[in-house]
């Protein structure tokens, strides 16, 4: 367990295993321990670096903060693992996250993951008012709420009964703060890019989306690795938002290929 500061705002984060350094950066509302479909595969053949996003598990709560704030957070966390340049792997929250970071601070990164999420343009819709006005009921009843989602919902019908149900059992006992929650929300509804800037991203891209993704629509990720000049797509059949748990063997094993031959090229 470690702990390192950025502007003053304590963040957790761990290590395990040798070779490339790889870091990750989880998405909306969830603590880094929910990356535990990936890590086996990951530490084992790399030195994988993860961090709790502000708001969640062990780091600190700031009430404002920005995407840039977040790409800040992970240069911090680099900087206390002492390392210069890593593969950055985000999801959701976490893939705009990782693509800003590919955007402006392309010197720390080796290649760039993208897990369900999108170049988030000035047209595109944000959070819905009526999802926005659940940050304000009280916090006991917000964590219940967020707790307890329907099993079936965000993981897509090729997910296992089974890794659901682990999952869910997972999210029950996750840490997080209601105004981190309310924080970030409001990170990603007032954050922008544009095509220009990602097409600017020269790093090598692997691009991983779900069909059945119902929170950033399948066509939004296809859009991503046409605008990436250095990508690749992964479609995960049957996978909804989460898909390292629908389709965990699927996302293991493009990750790991993409990794290895970024390595070796």
């Amino acid at each position: 367990m470690a702990f390192t500061t950025n502007n003053g705002v304590r963040l957790h984060w761990q290590e395990q295993g040798e070779g490339t350094p790889v870091l990750l950066i989880m998405g909306h509302r969830y603590s880094s321990a929910l990356w535990y479909p990936m890590l086996p595969a990951l530490t084992a053949r790399h030195r994988v670096i993860w961090f709790d996003n502000r708001g969640t598990g062990q780091s600190d709560t700031s009430r404002r903060v920005t995407i840039a704030d977040f790409v800040d957070d992970a240069i911090a966390v680099l900087d206390a693992a002492g390392v210069d340049r890593a593969h950055v792997f985000g999801v959701s929250m976490g893939g705009g996250i990782a693509l800003e970071m590919g955007i402006r601070r392309p010197d720390r990164v080796r290649s760039l993951l993208l897990g369900c999420t999108c170049m988030l343009t000035a047209e595109k819709p944000r959070m819905p008012a009526f999802v926005r006005a659940l940050y304000y009921l009280p916090p006991w009843l917000l964590k219940l709420l967020m707790r307890n989602r329907r099993g079936d919902h965000g993981y897509g019908v090729a997910a296992p009964a089974e890794a659901v149900a682990f999952d869910q059992e997972m999210l029950k006992t996750d840490p997080f703060t209601v105004p981190g929650v309310v924080a970030q929300a409001a990170a990603v509804a007032g954050y922008c890019t544009t095509a220009e800037a990602v097409a600017g991203v020269t790093l090598p891209a692997l691009v991983l989306h779900g069909d059945e993704d119902a929170v950033v629509p399948f066509a939004w990720g296809e859009e991503l690795a046409r605008t990436l000049p250095n990508s690749r797509f992964v479609r995960l059949e049957g996978a909804g938002h989460n898909f390292i748990v629908a389709r965990r063997e699927a996302s293991v094993e493009a990750v790991m290929d993409f990794i290895a031959e970024t390595d070796r090229a």
